[in-house]
């Protein structure tokens, strides 16, 4: 069962049609080209030998010079231990066929015997016989032969008996070119057994162009759909077609795409899931920490011990901290679903800065903090939204009286850094890296990055053990 399952997986796959391609053409060249040779000959035979309808039977004899040598030879043969007289009246016969044709015979002494000169009409250039020597040497007999090859008249020469051996000597026809080219070889069969081979040729050529370009096709369409993202921001399906391996990436396209909508939808839910449940945390636990805080602030009415009283404010420490966590969580859970909008406007950030410092400071002298404010003179204009960008500012300031209490410093500063104003808030703590506390600011820099973000601000953090600053700053403000 297995095996039939890869034979048919083989089938159906590209190597199988590429391969059955190759096949057919290597097994197709043996029969392509003898089909092409009968053709061929056919052709020839059909064009050469056909009869012509404006020539005399007689005509018709000296029009295939092959044929003619053909005739001469076997005449020759039958001659064989033939006499004299029988030799010529052989060539009396066949001059009386052949009558535009001259004829003689040469005995094995190298004596002229019987000429049979032409007696048709006269030709221009008909055959004259008194070129004939009476008696040939061996000399005549090779000089004749080799000015007769390829020359007007044309000339065959035959032994007597077809052997030289015999020593029967060897016997002449000649006839003017003139009569041999009545009908001239026509170039038709070698052009139709060329285009034969071009025909089969450029068919195999049009198949293997038509399969790569389908494949190709194919790819093309499986890649639009690949980089073209729908309303979701996903790939749509594509529609799958044959089984074989570009059908089998397309399936594989089409299971990645509904796993990752399927994964996408999931998330949704759960971030859905889990926003709806911070605000409802954020909203049911704000009654009991308020009622709890009011206690406590009642309990440090009361006479107590002084281990008592430390109790009591590092309760009210960490509510306090509690009730700025859950503020934190309700913030980010209401910015991550788009719940809230920013309106952005052209504000002066220096002023802000020194209308949140003044509102702190307060807080930092009673904590023992001291304040290090270096503001420039001449206002610097951002677009941000007002009420957000305080909320910046105090979260960044409620880090360094959580996480950098050691320093007991805050510094809010203005600077140049590559061209560009930038507001540097920094302290003297041990550093975020180092210092263990600062693992519950995540979720307030986690609002920062966020706020910052869509008011189209950067920031960075600069961090050591002696400190930390962060740098704020408009990146749509350079060169000024």
């Amino acid at each position: 069962m297995t095996k039939n399952k890869r034979f048919y997986s083989f089938r159906q796959s590209l190597l199988f049609r590429y391969l059955l391609i190759i096949m057919v053409a290597l097994l197709f060249l043996p029969i392509v080209f003898p089909l092409s040779y009968i053709l061929y000959n056919f052709v020839n035979e059909l064009i050469i030998d056909k009869p012509t309808s404006n020539l005399t039977a007689e005509a018709e004899l000296y029009t295939n010079g092959e044929k003619l040598e053909q005739m001469w030879h076997t005449e020759a043969l039958q001659l064989k231990d033939a006499s004299p007289e029988e030799v010529n009246e052989q060539l009396r016969q066949l001059s009386e066929s052949y009558t535009s044709a001259l004829m003689f015979w040469v005995n094995g002494q190298g004596e002229l015997k019987h000429v049979a000169s032409p007696h048709s009409a006269v030709v221009e250039d008909a055959v004259d016989e008194a070129h004939i020597p009476v008696k040939w040497t061996a000399t005549e007999s090779i000089a004749f032969m080799k000015a007769s090859t390829d020359s007007n008249p044309f000339t065959v020469v035959a032994f007597v008996g077809d052997k030289a051996e015999l020593g029967q000597g060897f016997m002449v026809m000649q006839i003017p070119r003139s009569l041999l080219q009545v009908v001239r070889p026509s170039p038709a069969p070698v052009i139709i057994y060329g285009t034969v081979l071009l025909v089969l040729f450029l068919g195999f050529a049009v198949v293997s162009w038509l399969f790569f370009d389908r494949i190709r096709r194919r790819l093309l369409r499986l890649q639009t759909a690949m980089t073209r993202a729908e309303k979701d921001g996903f790939p749509g399906l594509i529609q799958k077609g044959k089984t074989d391996e570009i059908g089998k990436l397309e399936e594989a396209f089409n299971t990645m795409v509904i796993e990752l909508k399927d994964s996408r939808r999931r998330e949704l839910d759960e971030e859905q899931l889990r926003k709806r449940l911070i605000s409802d945390l954020s909203h049911d636990l704000r009654t009991p920490l308020t009622v709890i805080r009011s206690h406590v602030y009642n309990l440090g009415k009361e006479k107590l011990s002084e281990e008592g009283a430390r109790s009591l404010i590092l309760m009210d420490e960490r509510i306090a901290d509690l009730s700025v966590l859950m503020d934190n969580l309700l913030s980010y859970n209401l910015l991550t679903s788009g719940r809230i909008s920013l309106k952005l406007e052209r504000k002066d950030i220096l002023r802000l800065l020194r209308e949140s410092a003044a509102a702190w400071y307060p807080l930092w002298e009673r904590e023992g903090f001291s304040a290090e404010i270096e503001l420039d003179e001449e206002s610097i204009y951002w677009e941000v939204d007002e009420i957000w960008f305080r909320r910046v500012l105090d979260n960044l300031y409620q880090n360094i009286m959580r996480h950098a209490h050691r320093g007991l410093y805050v510094g809010l500063s203005t600077q140049i850094r590559k061209g560009i104003h930038a507001i540097v808030i920094s302290d003297h703590g041990s550093g975020m890296n180092s210092d263990p506390n600062t693992k519950g600011a995540g979720l307030g820099l986690s609002i920062v990055d966020l706020l910052l973000s869509r008011m189209n601000l950067k920031w960075e953090v600069e961090s050591s053990s002696t400190g930390t600053s962060i740098v704020i700053y408009s990146p749509a403000l350079t060169n000024i």
